[in-house]
């Protein structure tokens, strides 16, 4: 089987830090994640689950998405209680239009999740105790300065129960 060949597995897309946010926003989840739950770098994402079908059409729309396209600006405009986690959220309006747009031409293939509103956000913190996440959100409130955040590109992957697998990169010009 070739690497472009679709996998019966749904597709997963997010956004793509730049090296130095990427970073930072990483160590935050390392530092904070259940270590034994933390399969994942720290990611933006956009939607958790198309259908394996529409790789082929979602490439294409991506690459017209991003191509050429500057990138869109975006920041870590504050801090998310998830009950059991926290997160930043990311203040991102041209994504949030790029997103929409995507949302409109898969939209009879959308999931319930997917379908709803879409709440942009890094998720540095979950699956802890309420408590545990209340102390994590207060300590990083006390020194919280929104910062910009630069979106590179949009990535999309194959999700198989563990790690994402990579199925393609659009880069922002």
């Amino acid at each position: 089987m070739s690497d472009d060949t679709p996998v019966a597995a749904p597709i997963i897309v997010s956004a793509l830090f730049g090296r130095s946010d990427q970073a930072w926003f990483d160590a935050l989840r390392q530092r904070h994640f259940p270590p034994e739950r933390n399969q994942l770098d720290a990611h933006l994402t956009l939607f958790h689950h198309l259908p394996p079908s529409v790789a082929p059409e979602l490439k294409q729309r991506l690459n017209a998405a991003t191509r050429g396209v500057r990138a869109p600006q975006a920041r870590a405009g504050g801090l998310m209680s998830l009950g059991r986690g926290v997160a930043f959220r990311i203040e991102a309006p041209a994504l949030v239009a790029l997103r929409a747009e995507l949302a409109a031409s898969f939209a009879g293939l959308l999931t319930p999740q997917d379908a709803g509103g879409w709440r942009p956000h890094v998720t540095v913190q979950n699956k802890v105790t309420p408590n545990v996440a209340r102390l994590l959100l207060a300590e990083l409130a006390r020194d919280f300065v929104p910062r910009d955040v630069e979106v590179a590109g949009l990535g999309a992957w194959w999700y198989r129960g563990g790690p994402w697998e990579p199925l393609s990169r659009h880069m922002f010009a």
